[in-house]
C-alpha cells in the first residue's frame, strides 16, 4: 500500500534588455519593473475566489526535533519537553507554546524526505519540487501559481519579505515570474515615489516614449513586440507608483497590540505584511526566517528562532481566520531539510533530510491532520536511512500536495522556452491530508 492510501485519525520572456534605464527616469523605474512586466501579458481571472499561498521559509534547516516531532527522555531528543496541542493526542517541542494551540488548523507532516543534504540545492529542490538540473531552471511554487492563473493587479502577485540566499524565482517560466524582493516592511519599499518633480518626472517619461518609438520602429519592424515587454514593464511600473494597493506594504497603520501579536522583529513584521498583501489580491508571499543551520550550540539556537517563529506563525493564522482568508489561504512552514538525530560534539546537529517536519494549515488542508513518523530510538543505518520514517513522502508529493491545493494541474506539462515537454510536478498529492 502507498502512503497516498494510509490515513492517520485524530508565458512571455524578455526578449532583450529592457530601455528603461536608457532614459533618465529609468534608473529609478527598473528596480520594480522587471517583477511587474506580467502586468500586460495576462488574461482573465478566476470566476470564483482565488487560492493563495503563505510560504514561511525557514533557512538553514530546522531541527525536527526542537519544533513538530519532539522525542524527549530518548537517546536524540536534546533538551526539550513535549507539550499538548489543539489536536488530542498531538504534541510538538514546548519552544512553540502558541502555534501548539492553532494546530487544528491545519496537518502535520513528520516524514519528509529528500536526497539533497547541501543547503543550495536543497532550497532549490523544496522550493522547485525538482532536483537542480545543469541544464533548466524550474519555477518555484508562487512562480508557478501566477503563470497558470494570470490576473492584472497594481502591485506584484508573488512577493519575497526577507529574501536571504534563495529567494523564489520563475525559472523556465521567465524572469517576469520572479519574486519581487523586499525588506524589512517596517522600511518603506524603495523607489515608489519620485525624487523629483512631477513635471519633471513627466518630460523624462516623454524623452523614455521616444526612445521606445525610436526603438519600436527600428528593431521590432517584423518581430511580436509583445514578446519585448518594454511598455508593459514601464506601465506596469507606473501603475504601482500611483496604486492605492502599495498600502498593503505599509505595517506602520496596524495598532501597536496588534504588532506585538506577530512580534517586534522582521520575520514578524514580514508575516504581518503577508496578510496585508493577500488581503490585497496578492497571490504568492514568502517570508524567510534565517539562521537555523545548528552546527554549534543547537538547542540555544533553535530555541530563540522558534520564539521568533512562535508569535509570528500563530498570530498569522489568528489574523487569516479572523479575516476569512485561511479557507482560500494556503499556509506552509517549514524549511530545505532537518537535524541529524545525533547531537555532535559541538553540542550541534547536522543536515538530516531523512525525515523533517513541515506544516501545513488552510484552503484543502485536512484540519488536525498527523501524517508520518520518525522512529524515537532510531537504528541509524546509513545503507537504509528512511528505515526509522514511517509513511515517507518526497519533496515531489509535497510539491504536488501544495499545488493541487492551490487548484494547479500538477500533472499536466509544460514547455520549456526549447519546447521540451515537462510535467509541473513530478510526484503525487498525499491524499491523507487534504481535507
Amino acid at each position: 500500500m502507498s502512503h497516498h492510501d494510509l490515513l492517520c485519525d485524530p508565458h512571455v520572456h524578455l526578449s532583450r534588455r529592457t530601455l528603461l534605464g536608457a532614459g533618465a527616469g529609468g534608473a529609478m523605474l527598473s528596480t520594480i519593473a522587471h517583477q511587474l512586466a506580467w502586468a500586460d501579458a495576462v488574461g482573465a481571472t478566476e470566476s470564483s475566489r482565488p487560492k493563495n499561498v503563505i510560504l514561511l521559509w525557514l533557512e538553514g534547516g530546522p531541527s525536527q526535533l526542537e519544533t513538530f516531532d519532539p522525542h524527549p527522555g530518548s537517546a536524540i531528543g536534546g533538551e526539550v519537553k513535549a507539550i499538548p496541542t489543539s489536536v488530542p493526542g498531538l504534541q510538538i517541542a514546548d519552544t512553540l507554546p502558541r502555534v501548539a494551540e492553532k494546530m487544528h488548523l491545519g496537518s502535520l507532516i513528520r516524514s519528509v524526505t529528500s536526497k539533497e543534504g547541501d543547503h543550495q540545492r536543497a532550497i532549490y529542490n523544496i522550493k522547485s519540487g525538482y532536483r537542480p538540473d545543469p541544464t533548466l531552471v524550474h519555477p518555484s511554487i508562487g512562480s508557478i501559481l501566477c503563470h497558470e492563473f494570470p490576473e492584472q493587479l497594481d502591485i506584484p502577485r508573488h512577493i519575497s519579505i526577507l529574501p536571504q540566499n534563495a529567494p523564489a524565482r520563475g525559472g523556465y517560466l521567465g524572469p517576469v515570474y520572479d519574486a519581487f524582493k523586499i525588506g524589512d516592511p517596517q522600511n518603506p519599499v524603495p523607489d515608489l515615489k519620485s525624487p523629483i518633480a512631477a513635471d519633471r518626472f513627466d518630460r523624462r517619461m516623454k524623452d523614455l516614449q521616444w526612445l521606445e518609438d525610436r526603438f519600436r520602429r527600428q528593431r521590432l519592424r517584423d518581430l511580436d513586440q509583445n514578446r519585448t515587454l518594454h511598455q508593459s514593464s514601464t506601465d506596469a511600473a507606473l501603475r504601482m507608483m500611483s496604486s492605492e494597493q502599495v498600502s498593503a506594504f505599509d505595517v506602520s497603520s496596524e495598532s501597536k497590540q496588534t504588532l506585538e501579536r506577530f512580534g517586534q522583529t522582521p520575520f514578524g513584521r514580514g508575516c504581518l505584511a503577508a496578510t496585508r498583501l493577500i488581503g490585497a489580491g496578492v497571490r504568492c508571499v514568502e517570508v524567510t526566517l534565517g539562521g537555523w543551520d545548528s552546527h554549534i550550540t543547537n538547542h540555544s539556537l533553535q530555541s530563540a528562532r522558534c520564539e521568533i517563529l512562535d508569535a509570528a506563525l500563530a498570530a498569522l493564522l489568528d489574523r487569516l481566520v479572523e479575516q476569512d482568508l485561511l479557507e482560500t489561504t494556503l499556509v506552509v512552514c517549514g524549511g530545505e531539510f532537518g537535524r541529524t538525530p545525533q547531537i555532535n560534539p559541538a553540542e550541534g546537529r547536522d543536515h538530516w533530510p531523512h525525515g523533517f517536519s513541515t506544516f501545513l494549515a488552510g484552503c484543502g488542508i485536512r484540519k488536525g491532520g498527523l501524517y508520518g513518523a520518525t522512529a524515537a530510538d532510531p537504528k541509524l543505518d546509513p545503507d537504509k536511512p528512511l528505515a526509522d520514517v514511517a509513511s515517507p513522502i518526497t519533496i515531489g508529493d509535497l510539491h504536488a500536495t501544495i499545488l493541487s491545493t492551490l487548484g494547479v494541474p500538477y500533472h499536466e506539462e509544460r514547455q520549456t522556452p526549447i519546447g521540451r515537454p515537462l510535467k509541473i510536478s513530478e510526484g503525487e498529492p498525499v491524499g491523507a491530508v487534504l481535507a
